[in-house]
């Protein structure tokens, strides 16, 4: 078991904070480069949800992964509801969240992410128990716990 997956839900909770009040205080231009805010209804309450996540942007779509994989609440609210919105510097946009567990293509999303990010993805490597820079089939694993999603712009 990963470090990633042993962190209690309390403290995923409060990693969401300082993005979140970022955007709040107008650093949403800022900190739009690296992190949007997803907003998701809750699958039980219907209440909005607000998520902050790390996104790469592919063709006039974003992407964003599943870290904690299929235990994430956030996307099980998209499995419930795949209309979202989300807030990406000072642009906010409705979506279709499209939820891929094809484990070739997250490998291949995985493997652009470390091309682009090589310290932060390789330091996320790290805590999930692999070398900062897996090979192919490692990547594979990884990626048979920790789906992709898809935001479409509607």
């Amino acid at each position: 078991m990963s470090l990633i997956s042993k962190l209690p839900r309390r403290i995923w909770r409060l990693l969401r904070l300082p993005p979140r009040f970022a955007y709040a205080v107008g650093l949403g231009p800022l900190i739009g480069r690296f992190v949007l805010l997803l907003t998701t209804t809750g699958r039980r309450t219907g209440i909005k949800r607000i998520t902050p996540l790390q996104y790469e942007e592919i063709d006039g779509s974003y992407y964003i992964a599943a870290a904690r994989g299929t235990r994430t609440d956030w996307l099980k609210n998209i499995e419930a509801d795949p209309r979202v919105a989300i807030r990406v510097g000072s642009h906010q946009l409705q979506c279709h969240a499209d939820v891929i567990r094809d484990v070739e293509q997250i490998a291949d999303f995985l493997t652009f992410r470390l091309e682009r990010h090589p310290r932060m993805i390789g330091a996320i490597m790290r805590a999930a128990g692999l070398p900062p820079s897996p090979d192919r089939e490692q990547l594979r694993e990884y990626a048979r716990e920790r789906p992709l999603v898809r935001l479409r712009p509607l």
